[in-house]
């Protein structure tokens, strides 16, 4: 699709809306076309050899690149400010496809000591059966991840921010310094933030990657990633990650989806932010809670970083609930409008136990020592009517306050 250049200064919303297309090109079509192709034509047999050879560009095969693909990735990456952008199948695919296009047996990784557990996993379990060695610190103790890179001289450096599930918030920049110090590339995993709030490459990573599942599709009817970043790497990973060692190729139709996440994202995020920041003075107040996680808020040890980094708060909020495991549960099935759901970042207010659920990858050990505890639960806050948001989750503290009382 045709690339508009005049769009390049404009402001995020109008290019999440226009950037790389022009109706008039395409029948005068306002909204972008699904192309349902699998592979495609040549016109002549020296056509298709200079596509092979990378003598020129254009579309081959339906695995590594799709026109509706191409448009949302070059959407994306401008909104995070990349040269360019990858789709993929799903954030898990968006990171192991970066990691066996960049790594090989005998380098060595460095990541934060809390991440998503499947994301934990593929690090933690998976990397080391194929002789990559890795290695984690505390990122939110700066001192710590400068002595872990001198110590283990990482070729990539790993994290998210916020973090999942309990929202910490990683100083991209100063980490970045560190491991560019020392010759390592920073990936960081944006899902939480998006490009709406945060842009990681503008503090210094190298890569930044996302569930687009999650926020920037918004309405849980897709499944996506997406890694961005130079061009050089990310066409490394398209070349192999993608095309040779994963597979992981997005639908047609979930690209098209994601183009129509992308025009509402920044309104979305606006009202999940502002939700989420009044559930997490909802749940300060209340005396069924021990403690609340939500870098909005001002005692959060995390506040002043989160307002230096990002224009905004997220819409993700955690506490801890006195009465351990068992509070947690009655909590949750309490609750009438919040939906008990896995993921992020859907219309629909969610509510998840981190321990026993995305977290689960954890050894129970590794759980304890990473601040995941039995008495954890995080909310995704949707966009319903904040005060039915609000009313459901009252009246689900107040019955666990009175039972424990009883």
């Amino acid at each position: 699709m045709d690339e508009k250049g005049s769009n390049d200064a404009k402001g995020f919303a109008t290019r999440a809306i226009h950037v790389g297309y022009k109706p008039a090109d395409y029948c005068g079509a306002l909204v972008p076309p699904v192309f349902m192709t699998s592979t495609y034509a040549f016109e002549t047999a020296e056509e298709g050899e200079a596509l092979f050879l990378g003598e020129r560009q254009g579309y081959v095969y339906g695995r590594t690149r799709n026109p509706t693909q191409a448009l949302f990735e070059e959407r994306i990456a401008s909104l995070e400010g990349a040269e360019a952008g990858l789709a993929v199948a799903s954030g898990m695919a968006a990171i192991s496809s970066t990691l066996w296009s960049l790594l090989q047996a005998g380098d060595r990784v460095l990541i934060d000591h809390t991440l998503y557990g499947n994301t934990f996993a593929l690090f933690m379990r998976g990397l080391p059966r194929f002789g990559i060695e890795v290695a984690k610190a505390d990122f939110t103790d700066l001192d710590a991840v400068s002595a872990a890179v001198k110590l283990h001289s990482p070729k990539l450096v790993f994290f998210e921010s916020p973090g999942n599930p309990t929202l910490r918030i990683i100083d991209v920049a100063a980490v970045a310094n560190f491991a560019h110090q020392h010759g390592a590339l920073v990936m960081v995993d944006n899902t939480i933030a998006t490009p709406a709030l945060q842009q990681p490459l503008k503090l210094g990573a190298d890569l930044v990657a996302h569930s687009a599942t999650k926020f920037i599709g918004g309405h849980g009817d897709l499944l996506a990633g997406v890694v961005v970043g130079s061009k050089n790497l990310v066409e490394t990973i398209r070349r192999d990650g993608l095309r040779n060692l994963t597979g992981a190729t997005i639908s047609p139709i979930a690209a098209f989806l994601l183009l129509r996440g992308l025009k509402t994202l920044e309104l979305r995020v606006e009202r999940h932010c502002a939700s989420a920041m009044a559930v997490a003075e909802l749940l300060e107040r209340h005396p069924a809670v021990s403690s609340v996680f939500y870098p909005g808020l001002p005692n959060s040890h995390f506040h002043a970083l989160a307002r230096r980094q990002m224009t905004g708060f997220g819409g993700l909020v955690a506490c801890e609930l006195h009465g351990g495991k068992k509070a947690a549960m009655a909590f949750m099935n309490w609750l009438k409008l919040v939906t008990r759901a896995v993921s992020l970042g859907d219309a629909e207010t969610l509510v998840q136990h981190p321990a026993s659920m995305t977290h689960a990858p954890y050894t129970a050990e590794e759980r304890a020592e990473h601040g995941v505890g039995d008495s954890l639960v995080r909310f995704s806050i949707g966009l319903e009517t904040l005060s039915d948001i609000h009313d459901d989750i009252r009246q689900a503290l107040d019955a666990v306050e009175c039972s424990s009382v009883g």
